[in-house]
């Protein structure tokens, strides 16, 4: 089995409204996105030759999902009032396995000490 994965980073804010602690206030995070592909056959011919999956594959396909959430607000962007690591993880997930279907898993960091993994189902 070949693992890759690949991270992204952006910054937003997000309010889990009806949290009993102090993430109940809006505060923002520098987030951290990894992407975890998985696979057992390399390509074998051409400009992909010897590769699971291009790095390169994985920023494009995944480029507009962080343009759409870097310097947002994630209540808005995903509509709810409780945009949670674990919710983004699936949501994320469920949207970029149309165009990354190697996807495994997908990982969120709020902070450094914080992290939601999610493999997909």
């Amino acid at each position: 089995m070949i693992i890759l994965r690949k991270t992204f980073s952006f910054e937003a804010s997000h309010q889990l409204k009806f949290h009993d602690g102090k993430c109940a206030n809006l505060h923002g995070h520098s987030w951290k996105l990894t992407i975890e592909v998985r696979g057992g056959q390399l390509e074998d011919v051409g400009e992909k030759s010897n590769m699971l999956l291009d790095y390169g594959d994985i920023s494009k396909a995944v480029k507009p999902f962080i343009e759409k959430l870097d310097h947002k607000h994630l209540n808005d962007v995903f509509n709810t009032d409780s945009p949670t690591s674990e919710f983004i993880s699936i949501t994320l997930f469920n949207e970029l396995q149309q165009t990354i279907p190697l996807l495994f898993a997908i990982e969120i960091s709020e902070t450094e000490n914080t992290l939601c993994r999610y493999e997909g189902k």
